[in-house]
């Protein structure tokens, strides 16, 4: 919604997300006439997160690097006992989430791979979500502590994932990463269920995937919905995943 705005291509109004679950299909009908959003939503999905990428589109994969680098180095010196040393082996822990997620850690083989120890790997995975650089899934009714497992990470936002990642970005890995993103940034409380991709507040449950997903995997589960990609307008429990990109 903000990149539309940001691009003078639309001014749309910030959605409600009970409003999008029960409107969605002449939300998206009134939002279709008046631009192509699957057309948009690429574009936003690679260079459109920050707004300094009007500033230039050629540079902006570097920049962001540079960016990444510049929170790694500075706002991770605050935590007693960082070892400034570590700040490329946090860089090699972004690119391999950039080209695995969404990731389901081994945190004893990963801190190994990587060469910190577990605990400490744990405490710079909080900090780095603080800091705005990953979004970490938990199981429903799991207690959340730094020293927690997290059962799922993800990079922030699907930029990130190009930046780091570029030509390895994985579409499913877009897909769920900008669902997460879009959510969380509106201030929705999201988990991993036990069936689905997402549980919202407690409430809903949501499906991730492209055109053809089925919905096989939330069958039987009230409030559930299928959130697909490459797809204009949805039906029923059907719904287009860039309209979720409206909530805030």
């Amino acid at each position: 919604r903000e990149y539309l705005q940001f691009t003078g291509l639309a001014d749309f109004p910030v959605l409600e997300l009970n409003d999008l679950l029960k409107d969605h299909t002449k939300i998206s009908l009134d939002i279709s006439d008046k631009l192509k959003p699957l057309l948009h939503f690429n574009d936003y999905l690679k260079q459109g997160y920050y707004p300094f990428f009007k500033e230039n589109i050629q540079t902006y994969p570097l920049r962001l690097q540079q960016i990444v680098n510049m929170s790694i180095e500075n706002d991770l010196q605050f935590i007693e006992g960082f070892d400034p040393q570590n700040t490329r082996k946090i860089f090699q822990l972004l690119f391999i989430l950039s080209v695995n997620v969404p990731f389901k850690p081994n945190i004893s083989h990963l801190s190994e791979k990587i060469g910190i120890s577990r605990n400490t790997l744990l405490q710079y995975l909080h900090y780095l979500e603080k800091a705005k650089l990953i979004n970490m899934l938990s199981a429903a009714g799991k207690s959340v502590s730094i020293l927690q497992k997290p059962d799922k990470l993800y990079l922030e936002n699907t930029n990130l994932q190009y930046a780091l990642g570029a030509a390895q970005a994985d579409k499913g890995t877009l897909r769920e990463s900008f669902f997460l993103n879009q959510l969380r940034n509106a201030e929705h409380i999201v988990v991993l269920p036990k069936s689905g991709d997402f549980f919202v507040d407690d409430k809903y449950t949501f499906e991730v995937g492209g055109s053809g997903k089925k919905a096989a995997q939330i069958k039987n589960i009230s409030n559930a919905y299928i959130v697909a990609d490459d797809l204009e307008t949805g039906a029923l429990n059907k719904i287009p995943l860039w309209l979720f990109g409206f909530l805030y």
